[in-house]
């Protein structure tokens, strides 16, 4: 198919009933599109608006969106952000507003909701060779010229896969060598040499085409910034040496891609390193995880925290729970647990309560555990915790958040709900 429109897709989903599939929402907004919904800007703390319920804050989203808008373009930088984080194709169109390339994701399940979406250029940073996927993704270049999709290719046997799969296809597939990060690491070629091997394959097929290189310096073994700059320096000289002898001939532009949320910094040093090559360079950088940030694990790794000058990302996400029971002076349990709240490699951070419209620190107050539904609270003598109270959570990891809430309250500073996040996971 032609995918959509975005106008024609966002408006799909501001035309969805809210319904017992969308938890935290108010039960009496049942039957309510999204944008009826959305046009009653109630309070989250007094709109009816059922606990635990995940919040997006609008403030700081456009904060963050903007930030990185700002940073590809001062480093010369085309941005394809990584959205496997949020799935979320409202967050998409914002990013590709901002003037990012396109989208980055990881399965074809997620190229499918972006196409339904109208992203029109997506970077898919993993290896494909699943033929139901790939003859669709075909179908979606033969009916779609301005669609435009590259995927990771790391060996011979991949190569010829993706080759049986696409025979007859009318447009030759875009691939780039992932170059993998060392011994250990994840995906990816381990070395120059089988990396030209890999070349070789492409090229020997009429369904595929090589445009450039890649890789993910977040897997470099023991991560630092030296190994991680070293890294970088050879993914770009691959590039040249492929460029060098006659593999990018005939290319309009040759991408070279890298980007997590960890070390962007050191990819637009080296990156602005890159010498002139046959054609122009598309320094596609792909981070994701800046949109919500965190409280957490990228707050503790941000390259801007080694470069300030540069600005700071905000956490967006709050999980509010409510305290349900305060058996002794020394514990309390709020009603969200795993299934509500990042906590793959950080449990939640007990920030704020709201008790009676004020709000305050959470002091004495800290989440030491989480069953299903509930979270674990170590009280201390100091802290003022009441049954009823709502409690307010910071999140590490944004990449296992957005995946546990369909539908996200987009919240402003004074609590009022103005629009609301649709994923798909």
């Amino acid at each position: 198919m032609t995918a959509d429109s975005p106008a024609e897709a966002l408006a799909r989903l501001a035309a969805e009933r809210v319904d017992h599939r969308f938890k935290g929402l108010p039960p009496d907004a049942d039957g309510h599109t999204v944008a009826e919904l959305a046009a009653e800007r109630r309070n989250l703390f007094t709109g009816g608006f059922a606990t635990p319920v995940l919040a997006l804050s609008a403030e700081r989203l456009e904060h963050n969106l903007a930030l990185m808008e700002t940073y590809a373009t001062r480093h010369g930088l085309a941005f394809a952000p990584h959205g496997k984080t949020t799935m979320a194709p409202q967050l998409f169109h914002r990013q590709i507003e901002r003037g990012a390339w396109g989208i980055t994701l990881a399965v074809p399940h997620q190229v499918r909701v972006a196409r339904a979406f109208g992203v029109r250029r997506v970077f898919l940073a993993n290896e494909l060779v699943d033929p139901a996927a790939l003859r669709w993704i075909s179908r979606e270049l033969d009916t779609d010229p301005g669609f435009r999709f590259i995927c990771y290719v790391d060996s011979v046997r991949g190569a010829e896969l993706m080759d049986a799969a696409l025979r007859g296809a009318s447009r030759p597939l875009d691939v780039v060598v992932e170059f993998g990060a060392g011994e250990g690491a994840r995906t990816g070629v381990r070395t120059e040499a089988e990396c030209a091997a890999v070349a070789d394959a492409v090229a020997g097929t009429r369904t595929l085409r090589l445009v450039g290189v890649a890789g993910y310096e977040g897997e470099v073994p023991r991560a630092d910034p030296e190994r991680v700059h070293a890294w970088l320096r050879r993914l770009v000289g691959l590039a040249v040496d492929f460029d060098k002898a006659g593999r990018f001939a005939g290319l309009d532009e040759i991408v070279v891609s890298a980007g997590g949320s960890a070390w962007f910094d050191a990819v637009a040093d080296v990156f602005a390193e890159i010498p002139e090559l046959s054609a122009p360079v598309l320094k596609l950088l792909r981070s994701g995880a800046y949109v919500s940030h965190d409280d957490g694990h990228y707050r503790k790794v941000t390259p801007f925290n080694r470069v300030p000058e540069e600005g700071a990302l905000e956490p967006a996400f709050r999980l509010w729970a409510q305290v349900v029971s305060r058996p002794s002076a020394e514990q309390a349990f709020a009603n969200a647990g795993k299934r509500d709240a990042a906590y793959d490699l950080d449990l939640p951070f007990a920030q704020v309560v709201h008790r009676d419209g004020a709000e305050r620190p959470a002091t004495g107050v800290s989440v030491t555990g989480l069953s299903d539904q509930h979270a674990w609270l170590r009280t201390s003598e100091d802290a003022d915790l009441e049954v009823g109270d709502w409690l307010g959570m910071g999140l590490s990891h944004p990449c296992t958040s957005f995946d546990k809430w369909p539908l996200i309250p987009l919240v402003e500073a004074d609590g009022t709900v103005v629009d609301y996040i649709r994923t798909f996971f």
